[in-house]
């Protein structure tokens, strides 16, 4: 009898280590995208910015954790051509009036609270790093085996990128800027 709790015990501890073990799933930052929009007073501007690497952990099938770091370097716009303005945006969002690449080349995204909301969708609250400063972000999260999508809307002013605000600067009229951008972002593993 002792020797049969002996075994079950040790059956228990293995199933326990077994079934708790997180999978941490790399991201394919090639096959990955990260579109962003930004919104003026006369229209907006889209674009696409890479992750430079990211991974999605997970317990059980349950996201546990997350850890993201995005080239900002690698700012483009996409809805302007070359010589038709492209160049002077793209210069302008690295400049430091806005992202400050040359200094800031990497913003981070770690994941700090999860609530599954529904079967594979998660709210999640994470610190988001951009120019060095690191404020709580919320987005929802949908996850398949071997995706992830979200749409994330971030508050450039809580980053220090005034520029064009509305909310710091009087009399833009037509030349203000929306404190929020989007990023649709789709992950792929």
């Amino acid at each position: 009898m002792k020797k049969f709790k002996s075994i079950a015990l040790a059956l228990v501890v293995v199933l326990s280590a077994v079934s708790v073990t997180a999978q941490t799933k790399k991201v394919d930052v090639a096959k990955s995208t990260i579109n962003w929009t930004g919104k003026k007073v006369t229209g907006q501007h889209e674009g696409t910015i890479n992750l430079k690497d990211g991974a999605l952990v997970f317990k059980r099938k349950k996201l546990v954790g997350g850890t993201f770091n995005v080239d900002m370097t690698s700012l483009l716009a996409t809805d302007l051509k070359a010589g038709q303005g492209k160049e002077k945006l793209e210069g302008h969002l690295k400049s430091e009036d806005f992202f400050g690449t040359e200094k800031f080349a990497t913003a981070t995204l770690v994941f700090k609270k999860l609530v599954t909301k529904a079967p594979n969708v998660y709210t999640v609250t994470g610190d988001l790093t951009i120019k060095g400063i690191t404020k709580p972000v919320t987005f929802d999260l949908t996850t398949t085996a071997n995706t992830a999508s979200s749409t994330v809307i971030i508050d450039r002013t809580k980053y220090d990128i005034k520029y064009g605000s509305g909310s710091f600067f009087d009399n833009l009229g037509d030349k203000a800027i929306s404190d929020e951008f989007t990023l649709a972002v789709a992950l792929k593993f």
